[in-house]
């Protein structure tokens, strides 16, 4: 195996970690924010007021996108076997 194909499968786990990852953490962030600025309103500073939302909004993330992320999963997988069977 070469330098060059292990760079490539590098590059395509960290897109997938990227691809998979992303749309949690900014939902998960996008919400910590609005509740911080609720919270900064309200001078209510409990920690459960933040994480709850944070957990039902990733929560429904994972559900509605759970498809998507295992098909990105399913691509990868196959893409790492080919390059298995390529090594010969």
């Amino acid at each position: 195996m070469t330098i060059a194909k292990v760079m490539d499968i590098m590059r395509a786990a960290m897109l997938v970690v990227l691809k998979i990852a992303g749309p949690i953490l900014i939902a998960s962030m996008v919400v910590g924010l609005i509740i911080s600025v609720l919270q900064a309103a309200t001078q209510v500073h409990e920690q459960t007021v933040s994480f709850v939302p944070k957990l039902f909004t990733i929560a429904a993330v994972m559900i509605i996108l759970g498809p998507w992320i295992m098909k990105v999963m399913n691509d990868f997988t196959k893409y790492i076997f080919q390059m298995i069977g390529s090594l010969s």
